[in-house]
């Protein structure tokens, strides 16, 4: 049976730009008509998708699959790991919740994960023409060498062409692209095809002299210089560019104006699929920033959102102890509108019971923000929810933040653990937020309508729903905004202005005749 062609990506260290990498080139050889798929045997990160059949995969190749025009499926991401501390992580095989595991098990347990990543390797490679492999963190981690299972040991198994990428921005490019390569061992050298130099600042025509010692010092051809970016949004793979502040949705494309809504997203340490507000953050009306400290709020925000976490009950502890919670709840007694989404909906009840030690210590009971009359249960992991959907606003909930969303239907996923049910204290009249398509209800509102929660990711990428929003909060402080004849964020025109910008600085052909596209 044919096989497809194999290319990887790997990095010198993490979050030197191998995902969005990967992203470009498989909107460029999709350009071409190549049938084309992502593929990364286990990725460590909190943003996460759900494939049509209620599969759990990684967010970035989620993305990578969407530049490639094709269905995200499991066998692109076939071990995903969720952290919920610094040793541990949520274990995700093939889409579902094995366990959640310290590191030290984990490696005991990576050798029986091989053939699942083998499998769904060569599945892929049955469908498509090429496959463009990411690699993960640093291939010459030496004292885990022997339990590789994401980097040359996967170059081997799919015979790929190794592409090294190093991160110029960080400084010591020399030292990271020429040191990885010494430190490889000789038949894993000789896998390596062509450097990239990535995120450069400046004028290039000063780097060309660098170019020709790194080939000359490797015996290794450099296929191109990439330019550091902040016009172009693609999702991130985890929040590590929030932390550095090079996250393209901290630099939208307006600047600050007086007349704007001032939107704050809780930068939770456990943060998950922040990506959902990238089209909120290039809004004409909208000044959108994320904030880890009561120093980082603006003084009168208009609308506070706190977004997903892996692990709530840790990251409503950090809440607390950094005195967030309490200038939050200050803050929304003055009127402030607050949205909870997902692990942030939950902090926003009463009450967060784990009785069975699912998240904390088993019996664990912590009070929430209590802004919303709920209160939530964490259950077993087996009992993780993870649906694609349709959602509708119900009646009861069209006032408030919810006032000029109309009756229509929105996209939206769920990935959560945890059951938030009506609290006693609750108004039992008011019902739910949502109804969902496939049955059911989700989300709750306060009596007011302006602090509100929900298990629904996605819905700021609804044009009508985010603009909604905009228009209760716009209305809600007297502003007029003005208007804008943009379209809509347009997730597909930023992987064409990157395929563009790829196709500027790196060796094409080159690539073309590494891949066996000639």
């Amino acid at each position: 049976m044919k096989q497809a062609r194999t290319i990887m990506i790997q990095g010198t260290a993490s979050t030197v730009g191998k995902s969005t990498l990967v992203t470009g080139l498989c909107r460029i050889f999709a350009q071409e008509g190549w049938r084309v798929a992502p593929f990364k045997a286990q990725n460590m990160a909190l943003n996460s998708f759900v494939t049509r059949r209620g599969e759990e995969i990684g967010r970035a190749q989620a993305v990578q699959a969407e530049a490639a025009g094709i269905e995200p499926t499991v066998d692109m991401n076939p071990i995903l790991l969720k952290p919920e501390g610094d040793s541990r992580s949520q274990v995700i095989v093939l889409g579902h919740p094995l366990a959640a595991m310290e590191a030290r098990n984990y490696y005991r347990n990576r050798a029986s994960l091989f053939t699942v990543v083998q499998e769904a390797l060569a599945r892929l490679r049955s469908e498509y023409d090429l496959i463009i492999i990411e690699g993960a963190g640093s291939p010459v981690e030496l004292n885990l060498a022997h339990y590789d299972l994401v980097n040359m040991r996967i170059a081997h198994l799919a015979e790929a062409p190794v592409l090294l990428v190093g991160d110029i921005d960080r400084g010591g490019i020399f030292a990271s692209l020429l040191g990885t390569l010494m430190l490889l061992q000789p038949y894993e050298r000789a896998r390596v095809k062509g450097l990239i130099v990535n995120k450069f600042r400046g004028d290039l025509s000063l780097w060309h002299e660098g170019e020709q010692m790194l080939t000359e010092r490797s015996g290794i051809p450099v296929l191109g210089t990439l330019p550091f970016f902040k016009n172009i949004v693609i999702a991130e793979e985890d929040s590590v560019a929030l932390e550095d502040g090079t996250a393209a949705v901290l630099h939208p494309h307006h600047h600050q104006e007086h007349d704007q809504l001032e939107i704050v997203v809780v930068r939770l340490p456990y943060l998950s699929n922040y990506d959902e507000f990238d089209a909120l953050a290039v809004e004409p009306g909208v000044h959108l920033r994320y904030a880890a400290s009561v120093a980082e709020f603006p003084l009168r925000p208009d609308l506070i959102i706190l977004p997903g976490t892996k692990n709530t009950l840790s990251d409503l502890a950090w809440l607390w102890r950094e005195e967030l919670a309490q200038h939050i709840r200050q803050l929304a007694k003055r009127g402030c509108a607050v949205l909870g989404i997902c692990g942030g909906y939950q902090l926003l009840g009463e009450r967060l019971s784990d009785f069975l030690g699912v998240e904390a210590a088993a019996g664990t009971v912590a009070s929430g923000l209590n802004l919303l009359p709920v209160e939530t249960f964490f259950e077993a992991l087996t009992e993780k929810t993870t649906l694609r959907c349709q959602a509708q606003i119900t009646l009861s909930a069209a006032r408030g933040l919810f006032a000029h969303l109309g009756v229509q239907n929105f996209q939206a996923y769920q990935i959560h653990i945890g059951r938030t049910v009506a609290s006693g204290s609750a108004d039992q009249g008011d019902g739910s937020a949502f109804q969902i398509a496939t049955g059911g209800e989700d989300g709750t509102l306060n009596a007011d309508g302006w602090c509100a929660g929900y298990y629904l990711h996605g819905l700021f990428e609804n044009e009508a729903f985010r603009r909604g929003i905009i228009a209760a909060l716009a209305e809600r402080r007297s502003l007029e905004l003005v208007s804008s004849d943009r379209s809509g964020f347009d997730r597909q025109g930023e992987y064409e202005k990157l395929a563009t910008m790829l196709r500027a600085h790196l060796d094409i052909p080159r690539l073309r005749e590494l891949c066996n596209l000639m």
